[in-house]
């Protein structure tokens, strides 16, 4: 039995399967999964006992079936992907030190890029310039010469220059939609090239799923998780790539953003980042010199610490007054669990244990930073 906390070993292909029923099933986010398998001690044992604790939390929940999880792992195997756990060594470093981390990313492409190089993001519009296409790729190729992987988001524009500048020397496009639903669909060849040049390919979506908006925020904190630091070439004031910029914030990394003109409305955002404190770029050196001790150190490249969440052993029940007490402390506006437990005064994991069961029951949302809310 594996959990996510342990010594990485390779998952046998049962537990593999359990993971992925676990993670697939409604209401289970990264951290709830993770608190499950850690209260619980196995997907397996999380299966089986998930639908009582719903059950208490108000809703009945219905896991994904064996036959529904098989199938995805055959589908994924045909198209030349697997699934990576967080407890298995060939899972990125960087990304397990997230406290959001995805449980199981499917793979496409070489995962030694994705496990063993440190990384560094570079993003941007869309909708970008000339001059900041090439800014990138240029960027992408020298960052990429000097050892690392370049992660993007496989978008149009910027996203593009930099996958594009960086195939010689490694980069990682992470998919907002499943692998087998490639988007934007004329980046498809460009994948077969990253693919075919020892490059990498991720989702934490099932395969099948095509990306829909809600679903870019999600693969940004992957961008950001993945790399010690995130570049913003170009950006409006209302671009894709400040979500990226704002969860490496959370996650402890560093930001820079290349300047603009202040005529042009692409350059606002990037603009706006260097005001607020982004360290300004004008070209490799400036990112280099400041990531080299972090590579040295390579303090997130050996899977690092499991990040504080709440993994410690909760009680095996809880009662209606304890959830009246933490639903009534609870709203719409997101507020840190350590908020909700000096208010409310009850024991940490009572109230760990009851926001897992209106979690699981769709009555709490979870977000970064661990803050909650309540649904409807």
């Amino acid at each position: 039995m594996q959990t996510v906390d342990d010594t990485a070993v390779d998952l046998d292909a049962e537990e593999r399967r359990d993971w992925l029923r676990l993670i697939r099933s409604e209401n289970i986010g990264p951290i709830t999964f993770r608190q499950l398998i850690a209260h619980f001690g196995s997907a397996a044992g999380a299966i089986e006992g998930v639908p009582e604790i719903a059950r208490r939390g108000g809703r009945s929940l219905k896991l994904i079936a064996v036959e529904d999880a098989e199938r995805e792992l055959v589908a994924a195997d045909e198209i030349g992907a697997r699934f990576i756990a967080t407890a298995e060594p060939d899972y990125p470093g960087a990304l397990a030190a997230i406290e959001d981390a995805p449980p199981l990313l499917c793979v496409m492409g070489n995962s030694q890029t994705l496990a063993k190089k440190t990384s560094v993001a570079i993003v941007g519009s869309r909708n970008a310039s000339v001059a900041g296409r090439k800014f990138a790729m240029t960027l992408a190729h020298g960052v990429g010469e000097a050892g690392y992987a370049i992660v993007s988001g496989l978008a149009r524009g910027i996203d593009t220059a930099a996958h594009e500048g960086s195939l010689d020397t490694g980069t990682i496009a992470v998919l907002a939609g499943g692998l087998d639903h490639i988007y934007p669909h004329e980046n498809i060849p460009l994948v077969q090239r990253i693919v075919d040049r020892g490059g990498t390919v991720i989702s934490e979506m099932p395969l099948g799923r095509q990306a829909r908006g809600k679903d870019f925020p999600r693969r940004n904190r992957i961008i950001s998780g993945l790399s010690v630091a995130v570049v913003v070439v170009e950006a409006a004031q209302r671009s894709g790539s400040l979500i990226t910029a704002r969860r490496a914030a959370d996650q402890g990394r560093p930001v820079y953003a290349v300047p603009g003109s202040p005529l042009d409305p692409r350059a606002a955002g990037s603009n706006m980042l260097i005001r607020e404190g982004a360290t300004l770029v004008t070209g490799a050196d400036d990112i280099l010199v400041d990531i080299a001790p972090m590579r040295v150190q390579e303090p997130m490249n050996d899977r690092g610490e499991v990040p504080d969440v709440e993994v410690a052993p909760l009680p095996s029940d809880t009662d209606d007054a304890a959830r009246r007490i933490v639903s009534e402390a609870l709203g719409p506006s997101p507020v840190s669990v350590d908020e909700v437990i000096r208010f409310t005064g009850l024991a940490p994991p009572l109230v760990h244990l009851v926001l897992m069961e209106l979690s699981l029951a769709g009555r709490v949302q979870r977000h970064p930073g661990q803050r909650v809310s309540l649904i409807g």
